[in-house]
């Protein structure tokens, strides 16, 4: 155990370049706070003392303002920064090295008895206010973008962004750790695809102005047959009594 919280206080100076001393971190962080008192509450979970597992558990939110259920199985080296408004279901399960952000959520999507929560992989880092719902598997090393809503399950490496969840970006596993579950640039989907729209109309409207030079270019309007001529010369070369129909249409 001993080991294990010395591995979490590590993982605050690895992951907040804030953080100065170790009892600047151990008075002042709250997701240390909601942390350490989740490990013990767990221990009695798991002891099967559930009320005063769940009593801890809910000193714990009111002093940090971070709800971690007893059940809950977390491992080493994991960080909550800042962590107001942070969710943590029942059955959830987070691995090794993983980083939650203020407002993130790991509900669940069903009222029935068993696995309803997510299972993180280790590395996962999901961003401020994103939400992981259901049973669903993140993979190592995967980023959830802020705000994120992520209903299915996700591979070792991705970046995932937008309500719903989708995929941007199908990076390899790094050990770097990246801010707010950051890869790079992270694009809008729905926004790319805007784009994509406005660039083929502008395509088309320069292919347009191009028929229209060339169809000017090719039969000027002044050389063109005024209408009364076409319809003298239909008269004329009509049959007898084909002519005057001709000639009213």
């Amino acid at each position: 155990m001993g080991g294990r919280w010395r591995s979490d206080l590590d993982a605050v100076f690895a992951r907040d370049p804030a953080a100065r001393t170790r009892l600047e971190v151990l008075l002042t962080y709250p997701g240390v706070h909601a942390l350490f008192l989740h490990r013990i509450a767990h221990a009695l979970w798991r002891h099967r003392w559930r009320l005063l597992a769940r009593s801890l558990a809910a000193v714990s939110r009111f002093w940090t303002g971070i709800e971690i259920h007893p059940g809950a199985q977390i491992g080493k080296g994991f960080f909550i920064d800042h962590g107001m408004g942070v969710v943590i279901g029942e059955t959830a399960e987070i691995g090794d090295d993983c980083t939650l952000y203020h407002g993130v959520t790991l509900g669940g999507t069903s009222w029935k008895p068993g696995k309803r929560h997510p299972t993180l992989g280790r590395g996962v880092i999901v961003g401020a206010g994103a939400k992981v719902l259901g049973p669903v598997v993140i993979g190592d090393g995967a980023r959830i973008g802020s705000n994120a809503v992520v209903v299915k399950s996700v591979p070792e490496g991705a970046t995932v962004v937008g309500i719903p969840g989708r995929v941007v970006n199908k990076g390899e596993h790094t050990d770097n750790f990246e801010a707010y579950g950051l890869t790079g640039q992270m694009p809008d989907p729905v926004a790319r695809a805007v784009e994509c729209m406005l660039e083929h109309m502008h395509r088309q409207d320069a292919e347009i102005a191009q028929l229209r030079d060339g169809v000017q270019r090719l039969q000027p309007l002044e050389t063109m047959m005024p209408v009364e001529e076409i319809v003298c010369v239909l008269d004329d070369d009509a049959p007898e009594g084909e002519g005057t129909r001709a000639g009213n249409t």
